[in-house]
């Protein structure tokens, strides 16, 4: 059974009830594409259970969920081709470092999603421990890579302590085959996917030491400037997703199978687990808000990794005006 998180007080839930529409004075709904950056998954519960509700059809919206992995929509969003996409933190300072004009609205992840997972015998439990140690992920990009790096820096260690090895998006196949004895992936994803066949884990979070700028909303300078009331409608409406779902888990659970393909051939206890952990990582006082120091800890990772090089204004890289 899920536990309930109630955060939303009445004054919240007022105030995102009275978010303003986006729709024309003909009352036709505006069609947005939203890349999201993964497949289908129950994690995007909060965007489901918008849509399920008609929150973005009362906002004026009519959404288009986009999983292709090849679209960028930090490319495209800074291009002014879409107005919104969902993105990790490093990806707008990334884009901001490179002179695109792209502001984060809304946090969706408090906590950083990533952790390191090891098989339980090695007996790897801080950061410290990674030290000598072959670490499989994804590539040295995202928020994987960045994760790591910042476990690393929080523990004075550099990447030349560790080996990387680049294994694409395959960490629980290859732990499981005994190809890997350490991989690094999502908090909500391979830890659970692991433990779920048998096989015990260790977990390092990267929220545990480090507050990092995680995934949330991104608009252009463009809409912001021109359209302000489509920027509240949109954080408006997803913000009320986002407070059902972790108000009521179990009904976000089910509004999201129509999203989900094959969902009633998953494993409906490891799904609900992946919800769960997932909600532990949104839940904030104010749902939506930005913490400066997050951005700042974000900025700092980068510039040691050599990621960015010259200043970043985080002033204009990320926004609290549309957050109730």
């Amino acid at each position: 059974m899920f536990r309930k998180f109630v955060l939303i007080t009445l004054g919240m839930a007022l105030a995102l009830s009275a978010c303003s529409s986006a729709g024309n004075e003909t009352g036709e709904l505006i069609k947005i594409r939203v890349p999201m950056g993964y497949i289908a998954n129950i994690q995007f519960a909060p965007m489901y259970v918008a849509i399920e509700k008609g929150y973005f059809r009362e906002a004026g919206i009519e959404i288009d969920l986009d999983y292709k992995f090849e679209t960028d929509g930090v490319a495209l969003v800074g291009a002014g081709d879409l107005p919104f996409a969902v993105v990790s933190g490093e990806q707008v300072l990334l884009a901001r470092a490179q002179g695109l004009p792209v502001v984060y609205v809304a946090a969706w992840y408090q906590q950083y999603p990533v952790s390191v997972v090891a098989k339980s015998e090695l007996g790897v439990l801080i950061p410290q421990d990674l030290k000598g140690k072959k670490i499989g992920l994804p590539g040295l990009y995202g928020a994987n890579y960045i994760g790591l790096r910042a476990l690393l820096f929080e523990a004075k260690m550099n990447e030349s302590d560790v080996t990387l090895d680049s294994i694409g998006f395959n960490q629980v196949d290859l732990l499981a085959a005994g190809e890997q004895d350490i991989v690094v992936g999502y908090a909500a994803n391979e830890p659970i996917q692991l433990r779920a066949r048998g096989i015990p884990v260790t977990e390092i979070r990267v929220a545990d030491y480090v507050q990092l700028a995680s995934n949330g909303i991104l608009a252009s300078e463009k809409v912001i400037a021109e359209n302000p009331e489509l920027v509240r409608a949109f954080v408006g409406a997803f913000l009320k997703g986002l407070a059902d779902t972790m108000a009521d888990p179990e009904e976000a659970f089910k509004l999201s199978e129509a999203h989900i393909p094959n969902f009633a051939e998953l494993d409906a206890d490891v799904q609900k687990q992946v919800l769960e952990t997932s909600i532990e990582q949104w839940q904030a006082e104010r749902p939506g808000y930005s913490d400066p120091q997050a951005w700042q800890n974000m900025y700092d990772i980068l510039l040691e990794m050599d990621l960015i090089t010259e200043s970043v204004d985080l002033t204009k890289a990320f926004t609290n005006a549309f957050i109730p």
